[in-house]
């Protein structure tokens, strides 16, 4: 089990990237601004519903993988703290971006704003790549169940994601307005990335493996 204090600067990490502009959020201000906050929302509940498969997948299969190879867990610890860093890079590195730019879309109804909220967030890979690298920084073997410590993670998550998708949509034609006139904060947006993402890398390369 995860300590409150662990789960809580999960949690903060991951509002502090959800508040990096993606591809989820895009597509929820893009359905607001065309159809309203009622479309926004039912695209949102969509794109959670693919977090919870995404996070089933990696929970499932982190933990089949230390029961099969119990040193293959650090192996995998590595490679996403290496990966966190690239992610890290492409945020920060010259010539980079981080649009907020609202994409034109046509007028769906509830059932398919729902679904094409759900497979935007399914078909995207790197929720998959952030799943299986940042899960395992903060998960414990020696504690209990990965797949209990993966499920509180994923759950600390899709709450930030929510929360601050939410908030997006309830306030979209404001806060676009204010977003994409201000370079500084496009610029801090990827730098605020960058950073919790480098931080994630460093906290593993200096961690000692139980």
């Amino acid at each position: 089990m995860l300590s409150l204090t662990e789960i809580a600067l999960f949690a903060l990490a991951s509002l502090l990237l959800a508040l990096t502009p993606g591809p989820n959020m895009i597509y929820c201000v893009s359905r607001t601004l065309i159809q309203g906050r009622r479309a926004g929302l039912i695209s949102l509940g969509g794109v959670l519903l693919a977090f919870l498969v995404h996070l089933m997948a990696a929970a499932l299969g982190l933990t089949a993988l230390l029961l099969a190879v119990p040193i293959a867990f650090d192996a995998i610890r590595v490679a996403g703290a290496a990966y966190l860093l690239w992610l890290a890079w492409q945020a920060v590195k010259p010539g980079g971006t981080a649009p907020f730019e609202a994409r034109a879309l046509p007028a769906d109804p509830p059932g398919r704003l729902f679904r094409m909220g759900f497979l935007t967030n399914l078909l995207n890979p790197k929720v998959a790549m952030f799943y299986l690298s940042f899960f395992p920084q903060f998960i414990h073997p020696e504690r209990g169940s990965v797949l209990l410590q993966s499920v509180q993670l994923g759950i600390a998550q899709m709450t930030a994601s929510a929360a601050v998708n939410t908030v997006m949509i309830v306030g979209a034609a404001s806060i676009t307005a204010v977003l994409s006139q201000s370079a500084g904060w496009l610029r801090a947006q990827r730098y605020i990335m960058g950073s919790v993402l480098a931080a994630l890398a460093v906290r593993v390369a200096l961690t000692e493996r139980k």
